[in-house]
């Protein structure tokens, strides 16, 4: 017993963030550079669906770099090998903070087409997250005439032998993280001029099938501002 004692390597702990390395703002690359490493982890079957669209959301919402660490602390870096996590924040990683008007606890809203067709589309209120599901089916979601009731919108979109199609307005921002297995991941990305316009996040992945998201060209949110300060409460 005291000979395992002798030789039993003494843990040590990580050390404390720095101020700095805890405010540190975070950029759209270090945003990207994140989405990459978690569309790897589930194309390796490392995160299901489920689990990516929860940190892809959660990237996308992240303002310091010390949000980001943690949604990838427990996976390898790209090509193999395991990640130095670093110094991780003191608060826990929770994918479902509150983002000006979206906040934890809201249901998503579901798409399902199993041999069949669904669509969403003309004036309708967007919910924070909106979940689509094509299987040998179809599903449409036309954002072009939708009122943002937040920020941030994220659909997660599962495609097999089945498509996705996916239309927004073109002075909005649309990000995507996905990918294709014998079949097509396709987001078209836009940045809006507008810092406060929305921004709709698109990821998934499509087996056999294909998941398509891009602006339709021509439709415009009018009144943006307008739209915004009333759904925020500005």
């Amino acid at each position: 017993m005291d000979l395992e004692k002798k030789h039993r390597p003494t843990l040590q702990k990580p050390p404390a963030p720095t101020a700095q390395q805890t405010s540190l703002r975070a950029s759209d690359a270090d945003r990207d550079r994140i989405a990459d490493i978690l569309r790897e982890a589930m194309a390796e079957g490392r995160l299901d669906a489920e689990e990516h669209g929860e940190r892809i959301e959660a990237v996308y919402r992240a303002k310091t770099q010390a949000e980001l660490a943690p949604l990838v602390s427990d996976l390898p870096t790209p090509g193999g090998g395991l990640r130095d996590p670093g110094p991780a924040p003191s608060a826990s990683y929770t994918p479902y903070d509150t983002y000006e008007g979206g906040g934890s606890g809201q249901e998503a809203d579901s798409l399902v087409a199993v041999f069949s067709s669904a669509t969403r589309r003309g004036r309708w209120r967007v919910g924070a997250r909106t979940n689509a599901f094509s299987l040998f089916g179809s599903i449409e979601i036309d954002l072009t005439e939708a009122l943002f009731a937040q920020r941030l919108t994220t659909i997660n979109a599962t495609s097999v032998f089945g498509s996705v199609e996916i239309r927004v307005p073109e002075n909005i921002t649309l990000r995507g993280s996905g990918n294709g297995i014998f079949g097509s991941f396709e987001v078209r990305t836009l940045e809006a001029e507008d810092p406060q316009a929305p921004v709709v996040v698109v990821n998934g992945l499509a087996v056999f099938g294909s998941i398509e998201a891009k602006p339709r060209r021509g439709k415009l949110i009018a009144d943006l501002h307008d739209r915004l300060r009333k759904h925020l409460g500005h």
